[in-house]
C-alpha cells in the first residue's frame, strides 16, 4: 500500500467519524464535511491522486 492509498483510507475513516459526530449532535455541517472527506478518500485510494489535486478538480467543476 502506497502513501496515497493510506491517506485515502485515513480520509475515509475521518469522514466516517465526522458523519457520526454530525448525527449525534445534529450538526449538518460536520456530517457534510464527513461525507466529502469520505468521497475524497475513496477517489484518492482508487486514483492515486493527492487530496489537493482532487479538491482542485472539484473546484474546477463549480460554475
Amino acid at each position: 500500500m502506497d502513501k496515497l492509498e493510506l491517506e485515502g483510507k485515513w480520509n475515509q475513516v475521518k469522514g466516517a467519524f465526522k458523519q457520526k459526530y454530525g448525527e449525534w449532535f445534529n450538526d449538518d455541517e460536520a456530517y457534510a464535511d464527513g461525507k466529502l472527506d469520505e468521497v475524497i478518500g475513496k477517489i484518492q485510494e482508487k486514483s492515486g491522486r493527492t487530496r489537493e489535486q482532487i479538491e482542485q478538480e472539484i473546484r474546477d467543476w463549480e460554475v
